[in-house]
């Protein structure tokens, strides 16, 4: 009896074993099982307030000089004498109090790169959502047809389907955010200060015009230049061209754009010869109007001319053709940019012709002002246009691009561009994304700020070479 007994009890216990044993192996399992499900393919889309917050806390913690815990880690490993210890915390201390900003008065933008003046964005405040807009705007923009009717019925009609399915062959690290986003402007800004840029250059139409696929957005004019000048930097306007746009319309707009916009401190404006500080404007596809048109506006014969009034300007030709010259001999143009980030597309945009450019200005005396972009896709809404795309290679093609900017001596450098997510030009941050079989193209290996962090040293060669 005694043995079965015990044999009895022995079997009990190893039952018990094996039960706590099964319990344990499936405790771990789920914990397992749980870390794998919440694993997510694609990066979390960042939330610019959210951001915003942890970029405060960051900088208030980086902001202590590391002397500091250099001197804590010697002291608390000395061994010397009380006395000799207690002496030093209070000298550091003092000198602590002394040298550190006050962590309360201590502001991100002043801890940024100096913006270099000389070095202008591209930039789009056209995108729209629901929460700021009632609706997606351009980030569902259209599939654009081909031409060729044979051609264009090969490919996708229709529209996107924001927020998974965006008008862009990569994604933007903040989702498909609005333009008129306060969280979302500083967080431009910030990104843009960041690059060591100086002037953001806005994409604009008058007041109660826009694209096609847009909604006009003069009104936020006012508050991007606030913005822009928390940060130290300017805000001048890349004028497009709307229906009936020319020399009289024209006339019209920069009357508007001075007397609204030229008295903000933010307002970029250009030094010349004579001394004077000037506004400075882009027109893009200025050759849509005739060179002997804009002669009337921008010469000091013309009709309705501007020149040696408060509503002089410097007006920037785009460069297309090698005979848009004459938009600087007749039209009165004071300089040209190159604008396309797709090198051998035009003339203008090929790289190999910007020394013949800089040959142009210098004999016209005006300005050449290169334009150079990270690569370029637009089959997000183009899908036929494969032809023109220019593989980014890994940052490769903007050094090149950047390269053959540096080789003219330009006196600025124009970039190509901070969001035009359409065209794929952007150098905001974008993270990689897929979605039911849609995968976006990204910037791994490097991470999503490569091209901000690019364009900054190219921005420090830049000054060099001018300094």
């Amino acid at each position: 009896m005694f043995p079965l007994r015990i044999l009895r009890r022995r079997r009990v216990l190893y039952v018990a074993v094996l039960v706590l044993f099964l319990l344990g192996c499936l405790a771990t399992f789920k914990v397992i099982s749980s870390s794998e499900k919440s694993r997510d393919v694609s990066p979390k889309v960042l939330n610019p307030r959210e951001r915003e917050e942890d970029l405060k806390l960051k900088i208030s913690d980086d902001a202590l000089p590391s002397e500091t815990n250099q001197m804590n880690q010697e002291v608390n490993h000395d061994e010397g004498d009380k006395e000799t210890m207690e002496m030093i915390h209070i000298n550091h201390a003092t000198e602590e109090k002394l040298n550190t900003p006050n962590k309360e008065h201590l502001h991100q933008e002043d801890l940024l790169p100096e913006p270099n003046y000389n070095i202008h964005i591209f930039y789009y405040a056209w995108y729209g959502n629901p929460e700021h807009d009632g609706k997606y705007v351009h980030w569902n923009h259209r599939f654009l047809p081909h031409w060729n009717p044979d051609i264009a019925k090969r490919y996708r009609k229709g529209s996107h389907t924001p927020p998974d399915d965006i008008g862009s062959n990569f994604y933007p690290a903040l989702g498909p955010y609005s333009s008129k986003d306060p969280a979302v402007i500083t967080d431009h800004m910030r990104q843009m200060r960041t690059a060591g840029v100086g002037v953001v250059v806005l994409s604009w139409y008058p007041p109660g015009k826009a694209d096609n696929e847009g909604i006009p957005s003069d009104s936020l004019v006012p508050t991007l230049l606030d913005a822009a000048d928390k940060y130290k930097l300017k805000v001048t306007l890349h004028i497009e061209p709307y229906k009936d746009r020319n020399d009289k319309t024209l006339h019209d707009d920069v009357k508007y754009i001075i007397d609204t916009y030229g008295k903000h401190k933010a307002f970029y404006k250009y030094t010349v010869q004579d001394g004077r500080d000037l506004p400075m404007l882009y027109i893009y596809d200025s050759y849509h109007t005739p060179a002997e048109s804009w002669a009337q506006l921008l010469t000091p014969e013309g009709l309705h001319s501007v020149r040696n009034t408060k509503y002089d300007c410097i007006f920037i030709a785009l460069m297309v053709e090698m005979n848009h010259r004459k938009y600087i001999d007749i039209g009165g143009f004071d300089g040209i940019y190159t604008y396309f980030a797709t090198d051998k597309f035009t003339y203008g945009s090929t790289w190999r012709s910007w020394p013949q450019l800089k040959s142009v200005s210098e004999q016209t005396k005006s300005l050449f002002i290169p334009s150079v972009g990270p690569g370029y896709i637009d089959t997000g809404v183009r899908p036929w246009n494969s032809e023109n795309t220019r593989p980014r290679n890994n940052g490769n093609y903007y050094k090149n691009s950047w390269k053959a900017a540096l080789q003219t001596k330009p006196q600025i450098v124009s970039i190509t561009s901070f969001n035009e997510w359409h065209e794929g030009t952007q150098i905001e941050e974008a993270i990689p994304r897929s979605q039911d079989g849609l995968v976006y193209k990204d910037y791994k290996p490097n991470p999503p700020d490569f091209y901000l962090e690019l364009t900054k040293e190219y921005v420090k060669k830049f000054a060099a070479m001018q300094n």
